[in-house]
């Protein structure tokens, strides 16, 4: 009898050490990616790049897709979503209120350091200029982003609409939010007058819309904004985390000329190269525009008192003060070294340098703050 239960526990401790290692096997992700488009196209460029992240981690990993880019801010908040791809508009919000952390940052297939912001009106348009648009007299249609938008929304309504103190419902004779590709479509189809877009999203449009984009003039354009970032909840464990970041950083770039020649075509699929390093003080720069933003609207406010604006402004000037050190003491930090050593690995093809690199990367972010 003895012999029988101790062999009925050790199948059942093989029991539960196959389920934990079947379970382990079939692990599953969520990645969440914001509504820059319908989420039918975003699939068809999504899904390759989703089943090269699942054979390269191990973990089924997921596309989530939402109508909005607050769905996918949520869906990270309640823990439906694990990773995510934002605007830095949208990534400070998951952040700020969904326990998220940022750990690459996406390049564009031309190398640049970032994008920018646009405003486009049709092609044969009487409107030529910026002040064209800033005429405010209730003629024009005016498409805005999604309100979670870097360049759709954060940076014209900084640079342009708080920067001049225009209320923009004011101003135009309508105001909507739309995707990127719905403002596109719209401008091209004469349905709005002008739209906010992004040059990435313009360049994609040249081919899957190129009579759309034959139809569109960029009117104003940005300064830069930095490249995307993707974002991870904090508690997600280390060993995923690991696997993660070593699979994003690797991608493109370790492996026989032919697998990185195959990464690099599913990358271009998104606009993308290989990813690089990054941390949440890539965000700093976008919440000194967002409180620069809000001290203009402070002040030109007349619902409030000289009193409580000076308040206001004050305190915003405060963090914009104290995100102004943290930048300038982050860009001389030791992840920022690190990051400019794994590029300068990354130019000279130095595959084994990489790996180590990105191995020391791996058990920093995953334990500590990437500043």
């Amino acid at each position: 009898m003895r012999k029988l239960a101790m062999l009925g526990t050790a199948l059942a401790v093989a029991a539960s050490l196959t389920a934990t290692a079947v379970q382990a096997q079939t692990k599953e992700i969520n990645f969440g990616i914001i509504a820059t488009e319908a989420s039918s196209n975003l699939k068809t460029i999504w899904e390759p790049f989703l089943a090269e992240m699942s054979k390269g981690t191990g973990m089924k990993v997921n596309g989530f897709y939402a109508s909005d880019y607050a769905g996918v801010i949520e869906a990270m908040r309640f823990k439906k979503v694990q990773i995510a791809w934002y605007g830095n508009k949208s990534a400070m919000e998951a952040v700020n209120r969904a326990d998220g952390q940022i750990f690459v940052q996406s390049v564009d297939s031309d190398g640049n350091p970032g994008y920018w912001s646009h405003l486009i009106v049709q092609s044969d348009s009487p409107i030529k200029s910026l002040e064209d648009v800033l005429k405010c007299d209730k003629t024009v249609n005016f498409g805005i982003g999604d309100p979670n938008s870097t360049s759709g929304f954060l940076v014209p309504t900084s640079y342009i609409f708080a920067a001049k103190n225009i209320e923009p419902k004011d101003c135009f004779k309508t105001v909507r939010n739309a995707s990127h590709e719905a403002n596109a479509m719209a401008v091209a189809n004469k349905q709005i007058d002008v739209g906010t877009n992004n040059s990435e999203n313009l360049r994609r449009l040249e081919k899957t819309a190129p009579d759309a984009a034959k139809k569109i003039r960029v009117i104003w354009t940005s300064p830069l904004i930095p490249s995307d970032p993707i974002v991870w909840r904090k508690d997600l464990t280390t060993e995923d985390k690991t696997k993660l970041y070593t699979f994003l950083l690797s991608y493109g770039r370790v492996g026989t000329p032919d697998e990185i020649a195959a990464a690099k075509k599913v990358l271009t699929g998104l606009q993308w190269a290989p990813f690089n390093p990054s941390g949440d003080d890539q965000l700093l720069p976008i919440r000194i525009l967002e409180a620069n933003k809000s001290i203009m609207k402070i002040k030109g406010d007349a619902k409030l008192s000289a009193d409580d604006k000076a308040a206001q402004v004050k305190a915003l000037e405060a963090d914009i003060k104290k995100w102004q050190a943290e930048a300038d003491k982050a860009s001389a930090s030791p992840f920022r070294k690190k990051v400019a050593e794994f590029q300068a690995a990354d130019k000279a093809g130095d595959q084994a340098k990489l790996k180590k690199i990105i191995a020391e990367l791996a058990t920093s972010v995953t334990s500590t703050p990437m500043n």
